[in-house]
């Protein structure tokens, strides 16, 4: 069981730290965690630029240890940080619904000519022009990494891409694969339910507390 008991929540995209509030919430009165929220610039940020920032977030709380959720875009500004700096603190990390291998829906907004602007420079570089299971696969060697799809298809991501297999409504659920993560579950869930269900949350608090999810409750 780790020792460590701040948990850094990190947003997904065109989103804010707020929207992470309930994790935070659950993660402080069920399980007695010190629970922090990170805001950065998902659209206008470099994905280097916002990994940068999550490092100095954590530089400046002084932990020496410390656990990440994140959600969508936010799971792969954490891996992105962690493939950048080999001395970051100890800590495990739980993805909800993060495009680590891609995202059907944002590649066939990238190419589109008006949707440049609305996809911003994080989402470009870290899931469409290279995905996190192209840079990222080496942190799972010395890193424990969850990760929670979803199956439940109600999202922007549905008017967009054709999906033909189970997805969250955003993110399919073989998009949200990284080659050597710790544990990979899936859920009835949709990709906004993540960050307002407490099964979610109750699975995320469960691996960083031992680096497994539950699956005698499933």
């Amino acid at each position: 069981m780790s020792s460590i008991d701040t948990v850094i929540c990190t947003h997904g995209f065109w989103s804010h730290g707020v929207g992470m509030y309930l994790i935070k919430r659950r993660l402080e009165r069920e399980y007695g965690m010190r629970a922090l929220l990170f805001s950065y610039q998902s659209v206008r940020g470099t994905l280097d630029e916002n990994a940068a920032a999550l490092a100095g977030f954590i530089h400046e709380q002084g932990l020496t240890g410390v656990h990440i959720i994140g959600h969508s875009l936010g799971g792969v500004v954490a891996l992105r940080m962690l493939a950048n700096d080999a001395t970051a603190v100890p800590g495990r990390v739980v993805c909800l619904g993060s495009p680590l291998c891609g995202s059907r829906a944002a590649d066939v907004l990238s190419r589109q000519d008006w949707a440049e602007a609305i996809l911003g420079r994080s989402l470009t570089e870290g899931v469409i022009n290279a995905a996190a299971n192209d840079w990222a696969s080496h942190v799972c060697e010395h890193r424990e990494i969850g990760i929670i799809a979803g199956t439940v298809p109600l999202g922007f991501g549905q008017f967009v891409a054709d999906f033909d297999e189970p997805n969250d409504g955003t993110i399919a659920v073989s998009e949200t694969r990284l080659e050597g993560a710790t544990d990979h579950l899936v859920m009835e869930v949709s990709h906004k339910g993540m960050l307002v269900s407490n099964d979610v949350t109750d699975q995320a608090a469960a691996f960083l507390r031992r680096g497994e999810f539950l699956r005698e409750n499933l």
